[in-house]
């Protein structure tokens, strides 16, 4: 089992296999790029903030697909801050994904065994992301460009859970988890639906978009990875680069 420490203190040591030249232009695009937006975003004098909830999901892509068939889906939250005149936006990104669960029911003991509880894996990806967008400071429709850098946590976690009662689990464990870096673009539209029209003035707007996130290299457990075996566990533990297609659906609120 990796810990981010572990990732922190790897990414300082060499690296084991080449590294792809696609990807090397991606992060070194993506390194000019935020560069270029920091430099040319004005002083934040007049600031205005923005913040939104979506429903995501993801699809994994090259590598990662070949492990995972299905999509993950989710949920994701945005916070940013521009100035009023300016077109460039700087805030952070989280978003949760579940790609794969197992519910089934077992006897709560051995010495307990008419009283039974409910066992729920599930294997989870969350994301943090620094964001850079750019679009139109007003308007009742905005088109939008993002830059994100951030990393991917990739968990599988079981809990016991009271049979047909969803209340606090009974018991809950990290099966196994790992880190990756994140880096990637997006883009989208933002549509006003209420308010904002005046100067100050809050406003709601629909907001639908699409990103790809480049993933490194992360160990992980898939749907049926776990394995029980008399008495013991056994892990079937799969490796790749973590590439996410994900689609998003959901508000912003501008105010």
């Amino acid at each position: 089992m990796k810990s981010l420490l572990d990732l922190l203190r790897g990414l300082r040591g060499p690296v084991p296999v080449p590294v792809p030249v696609s990807r090397v232009a991606h992060t070194g695009w993506l390194a000019v790029w935020v560069g270029l937006a920091m430099v040319a975003a004005p002083a934040w004098g007049q600031l205005r903030g923005e913040a939104g909830a979506s429903v995501l999901v993801g699809l994994p892509q090259n590598g990662f697909h070949t492990q995972i068939n299905g999509a993950g889906i989710g949920m994701g939250f945005f916070a940013g801050v521009a100035d009023r005149r300016s077109p460039v936006l700087v805030g952070a990104d989280l978003g949760f994904l579940i790609y794969g669960y197992e519910r089934r029911s077992e006897p709560f003991s051995y010495t307990i065994p008419d009283v039974w509880v409910d066992v729920v894996t599930s294997n989870n990806i969350a994301l943090a992301h620094f964001l850079v967008r750019v679009r139109p400071p007003a308007g009742p429709i905005r088109p939008y460009f993002d830059a994100l850098m951030g990393f991917k946590y990739l968990f599988t976690t079981t809990q016991i859970e009271n049979e047909w009662y969803y209340d606090e689990p009974i018991a809950t464990s990290t099966n196994f988890d790992d880190a990756a870096v994140s880096y990637g673009l997006g883009g989208g539209i933002d549509i006003n639906l209420a308010g904002g029209r005046g100067r100050g003035r809050p406003g709601v707007m629909l907001h639908a978009g699409v990103r790809y996130l480049f993933g490194g290299p992360a160990e992980y457990l898939r749907e049926g990875s776990i394995r029980r075996e008399g008495g013991w566990v056994r892990y079937d533990v799969a490796r790749s680069e973590t590439d996410l297609l994900i689609n998003e659906f959901g508000v912003v609120v501008r105010f």
